[in-house]
């Protein structure tokens, strides 16, 4: 080694030695401790820091069906320590960044004679408190802050730490003294552009969760205002023969917050009804050539719902349709399908169902998008009394809803409970119509029945083989024996939607699972039959659906299993007439279902009050079918309660009639209370039958529900509760089954 450079090493070291002392103030140790800080620790830190922001950006997701937080940070509660970090729990680069940050502190402070002399110590406390803030780390983060404005009041970054600490203050539910600190701050002298934008943004945070929705748009206006001086180039407008175009204009430094603002003052001019207002602020956003994509497309969403405030639902749609033919918009064809489907809900129900589902099959991972999807599909089903399908959509929502407990929800899981006994009656009454006519057939019409069922499934099986060779030898054809992706079978949607759905003809829905064509699911398809699907079906071999001996077999022959049949049919079909005629006030539905019944010639405990619901239904109606119902119920069953009713409609004893239904009620109470439950249930359904219309039916059902609590135990009782809280809720037991609902919560 020659002289000079063991010159330069001894220097080195001598510069090393000397300068990594944080007790003395020289400029070397000065200097050297600030470059390690900047360009070392705290680069590293705030590299952590910008990933774990992108990170949790990229994680959020705003319901934009709602007035957006200012502030893209979900916060249920706060974060205490040892608390369980919730399912978007902080990217753990935010820990890497504090660490780096106490690391800067710990090794390069330099606090001398209650000084410090290394310049970025106050950026690392700004690090760390800005680190635990996202974190939801509140109450640490305000500690570093506070250590900062009061340790450093003259570095460089106080004005920025100022607002961080009034953006935690808002979090721990110190809004006062936020705003109060806020506006000292914005009254300080030489404040730069971006700082008077910030605090305008964090006391509208502020106003934003003590609801004073005029001082949040005040706040918001003022940190936009900002934004035409931060470099903001403006192309004016020019006009064409056909329309007046605006160029793209606007350039910001701080687009993602700015865009954010605009948004939220849209909504929130749209809430007030202030319509040119709100589309000013999305078309200003629009204007920002920064801008992320999410903003712009929801912005033109809201302009289009603008549009349809003014009930120009023309120009609405028209907006819409064009949106969803932009390729850059494909990730939002859910959205954009939604509300196609909305504007045209009132006028064309068809349409509008096309729509929804078109939202459906586009969406990949919107789950809120996906529920308000299905229940729009679900309450169309609903109006058009299809409550069976209905019911299904509900069904999806409540599969993939991750807010069970949201006012939502628990509105929907009430109305899907009521379609419970709609959906079971009307598959009893679907099954046992189809087993019966069979059984009604003659041998030789089973047999011609059930051979062009079989032929059927041949035909459909070859179809589904043909149309899969077909398409495998075009395939080979059209690129020499070489398949190439795109050309070959499964990748063409087409193809395989048909053989998707020859499948099912022929297969049913299966699991994707070995053995697939042995199943304990079987659904047999052929018109006009289905078998009860139980929980101990009979293993079936697909090679017996073709042949004639499986179906002939399962038609029943014993008279005593036909005749419960029969009884299990009739009764399905009352129990519909009286939940569509009660319940959901389908008078068209309930007429069809207990005139329907009537046909079967049922036993009287059905055809008596299937005929008196009918007499009331057309006498509203001013029918004069309701004579007819009169003089049968009157001729052929004069002594019946209803009879009585009919002959007396104002006679309150002939009503109350307490030698029939309260003397009846007196003695299946009796029962209830010798703890005879069976008992009890039964003879309460035979009641609730023999005095529908009367008003102590009510009463028979809470009593069956107490039976049923008794005998089941609490799951069957709180279910046999619900039935009754929600038939009857104007009734006195109606009220006392609910209140005994809460209770049961309660204690559970």
């Amino acid at each position: 080694m020659n002289n000079s450079v063991k010159i330069i090493v001894a220097f080195i070291g001598m510069f090393l030695l000397v300068g990594c002392s944080t007790k003395k103030d020289a400029f070397l140790n000065r200097n050297f401790h600030s470059i390690n800080t900047k360009y070392n620790i705290l680069y590293n830190g705030n590299e952590a820091f910008k990933q774990g922001f992108e990170q949790l950006t990229a994680n959020y997701e705003d319901n934009y069906w709602e007035i957006l937080p200012i502030e893209p940070l979900k916060v249920d509660e706060l974060a205490l320590p040892g608390a369980k970090r919730d399912e978007d729990s902080s990217p753990q680069a935010f820990e890497k960044a504090e660490e780096k940050a106490v690391k800067a502190v710990q090794k390069h402070s330099m606090l001398i004679a209650r000084q410090e002399r290394n310049k970025q110590i106050d950026d690392a406390y700004l690090l760390l408190g800005k680190s635990r803030y996202y974190s939801k780390r509140f109450v640490p983060a305000l500690e570093a802050f506070n250590y900062v404005i009061l340790n450093y009041p003259r570095a460089n970054l106080i004005n920025e730490t100022k607002i961080w600490q009034a953006k935690t203050y808002i979090r721990l539910r110190n809004e006062e003294q936020a705003i109060e600190n806020l506006k000292t701050l914005l009254k300080s002298d030489n404040l730069n552009q971006k700082t008077i934008e910030n605090a305008n943004t964090a006391i509208a945070m502020a106003y934003f969760n003590l609801d004073s929705t005029q001082l949040v748009i005040n706040h918001l206006n003022k940190a936009i205002k900002i934004t035409p001086k931060n470099k903001v180039i403006t192309k004016a407008m020019f006009t064409t023969n056909k329309k007046t175009v605006v160029k793209p204009v606007l350039s910001t430094k701080n687009a993602e917050q700015t865009a954010r603002n605009l948004f939220i003052l849209g909504q929130l001019y749209k809430h007030q009804n202030k319509i040119d207002s709100s589309n000013y602020a999305f078309n200003t956003l629009l204007k920002i050539k920064k801008a992320p994509f999410k903003y712009k497309i929801h912005a033109e969403i809201e302009k289009a719902k603008n549009v349809l405030s003014n009930q120009d639902k023309t120009t609405a749609i028209e907006v819409l349709k064009n949106l969803t033919k932009d390729r850059f918009n494909k990730n939002y064809l859910d959205e954009l399908y939604y509300h196609i489907g909305k504007v045209e809900e009132s006028n064309d129900p068809e349409s509008a169902l096309t729509n929804y589902k078109k939202s459906l099959q586009s969406s990949i991972k919107n789950n809120f998008q996906k529920e308000l999807t299905y229940e729009a599909i679900g309450n169309l089903y609903f109006e058009k009394a299809q409550f069976v399908s209905a019911a299904a959509y509900y069904d999806s929502i409540l599969q993939i809803t991750k807010d069970d407990s949201s006012k939502r929800i628990f509105r929907l899981k009430r109305k899907r409970s009521n379609l419970d006994e709609v959906i079971l009656y009307e598959d009893i009454a679907k099954r046992n119509d189809s087993i019966l006519n069979l059984v009604a057939m003659s041998n030789d019409e089973r047999t011609t029945f059930f051979n062009n069922y079989i032929e059927k499934l041949k035909t459909a099986e070859e179809e589904l083989q043909k149309n899969i060779n077909t398409g495998l030898n075009t395939t080979i054809q059209a690129n020499n024996f070489k398949p190439v992706k795109g050309n070959w079978y499964f990748y063409n949607n087409q193809t395989v939607g048909f053989g998707e759905q020859e499948f099912r003809q022929i297969w049913g829905d299966r699991l994707l699972e070995d053995n697939w064509r042995l199943s304990n699911k079987t659904k047999m398809n052929f018109p006009g039959f289905s078998t009860q699907e139980q929980e101990n079906t009979i293993v079936v071999n697909n090679s017996e659906l073709l042949e004639l001996s499986y179906y002939l077999n399962q038609i029943p022959s014993n008279k005593q299993t036909i005749d419960s049949l029969k009884i299990n049919r009739d009764n399905a079909y009352f129990k519909l007439g009286i939940i569509y005629k009660e319940q959901f006030k389908e008078i068209d539905l309930a007429k069809e279902k207990l005139e329907k019944l009537l046909t079967f010639n049922p036993d009287p405990s059905f055809s008596l009050p299937a005929k008196y619901h009918l007499y009331k239904i057309y006498s509203e109606e001013n029918n004069k079918k309701s004579e007819e119902f009169k003089n049968d119920i009157i001729a052929n069953f004069p002594n019946s309660s209803f009879a009585k009713i009919i002959l007396n409609p104002t006679n309150v004893a002939v009503l109350n009639d307490t030698n029939l239904a309260e003397n009846e009620y007196a003695l299946v109470f009796y029962d209830y209370k010798d703890e005879n439950f069976d008992a009890v249930i039964e003879k309460s359904n035979e009641a609730i039958i023999k005095f529908q219309g009367d008003q102590i039916i009510p009463k028979f059902e809470l009593l069956k529900a107490y039976a049923i609590g008794k005998k089941e135990g609490i799951l069957a009782f709180k279910e046999a509760l619900n039935f009754v809280a929600m038939n009857y809720p104007n009734t006195e037991e109606g009220k006392k089954a609910l209140e005994v609902i809460e209770t049961i919560k309660t204690k559970i």
